[in-house]
C-alpha cells in the first residue's frame, strides 16, 4: 500500500464540525482534574491562552507538565473538567473525533519523539499532512522545506535509526510545525540540541507562531527557552501560577 493511501483520514463522526471562531481562545481549560491512584496531578486547573500567545510551563520534574500537554491534545483523558482548543471541545469526544480535531488544530513535539522507524525523515514529517488529505507531492515538498529550515536538508532520505538524538528532535519539531497548527505543544523541544541548533529551533518556533498566529505551550527547563515566552507559569500542587 502506498504512503498516501495508508495515511488517508478516516471518515470520523458525521457530527464533527470544524467551524472557525475568530474570538475563541487558543486553549481554554476549566476545572481540569487528574489523579494517578491517590496522587493528585492536576487539581481544578484552569488556563486561557490566546492565539499567538507563547507560554512556558516550568516546574519540577514529575509535577505533571507532560500530563497536562497530553490532556490538552486529547491523548489522555482528564478525570473531570473542560478542555477546548480554538473553540472546539476536546474533552469527552470519541477517539475518532479527537484524532480529527488533533490533526486539524494541534502540532505536538513529543519529548520521546515518537518517530516512525519504517519511514525515512521526510516522510515522517509529511505524515500529518497526508493524514489530513494533502496530496503526497505537496506534503513531501512542504516537509522538505521545513526540514531544510531546521538544518536537515541533507538528511531527507535518511532512516530514523541513522540520526543522532539531536537530529531526531529536530525531525519531531518539523513534524509538529509542518501543518501550521492553531496550537503548538512542545515538550522539552531543545533538550537534546547543542546551543546553536537550540537557538535555531527556538527562533523557528517563534517565527511560526508569529506568522500563523499559533499559540505555543512549551514545557522546558531551559532558561533561554522560557525567556522567549510571553508568560512563564509553574505547575505546583496541581495548579498553574506565575513562575
Amino acid at each position: 500500500m502506498s504512503m498516501a493511501a495508508s495515511a488517508r483520514p478516516s471518515a470520523g463522526s458525521p457530527n464533527l464540525r470544524m467551524d472557525e471562531r475568530a474570538d475563541a481562545p487558543a486553549v481554554l481549560l476549566q476545572g481540569v482534574c487528574k489523579r494517578f491512584g491517590e496522587r493528585v496531578i492536576l487539581n481544578d486547573l484552569s488556563l486561557r491562552a490566546e492565539p499567538g500567545e507563547r507560554i512556558a510551563l516550568v516546574g519540577e520534574s514529575g509535577s505533571g507538565k507532560s500530563t497536562l500537554l497530553n490532556i490538552i491534545a486529547g491523548l489522555e483523558p482528564a478525570d473531570s473538567g473542560r478542555v477546548e482548543v480554538a473553540g472546539h471541545l476536546i474533552s469527552g469526544q470519541s477517539d475518532d473525533d479527537t484524532a480529527a480535531l488533533r490533526r486539524k488544530l494541534i502540532g505536538f513535539a513529543f519529548q520521546a519523539f515518537h518517530l516512525l522507524g519504517h519511514l525515512n525523515v521526510v516522510r515522517n514529517v509529511a505524515v500529518p499532512l497526508l493524514l489530513d488529505g494533502v496530496a503526497a507531492s505537496d506534503a513531501l515538498e512542504r516537509a522538505a522545506s521545513m526540514l531544510s529550515r531546521l538544518g536537515l536538508a541533507t538528511r531527507l532520505n535518511a532512516a530514523i535509526r541513522e540520526l543522532s538524538g539531536g537530529e531526531q528532535q529536530r525531525v519531531a519539531l518539523a513534524r509538529a510545525l509542518v501543518a501550521q497548527p492553531k496550537l503548538l505543544l512542545a515538550d522539552e523541544p531543545t533538550g537534546n540540541l547543542d546551543p546553536d541548533n537550540a537557538r535555531a529551533a527556538l527562533a523557528l518556533i517563534v517565527e511560526q507562531s508569529r506568522q500563523t498566529g499559533a499559540a505555543l505551550l512549551l514545557v522546558t527547563h531551559s532558561h533561554d527557552a522560557a525567556a522567549m515566552a510571553d508568560r512563564q507559569l509553574a505547575l505546583r500542587h496541581g495548579r498553574l501560577e506565575p513562575a
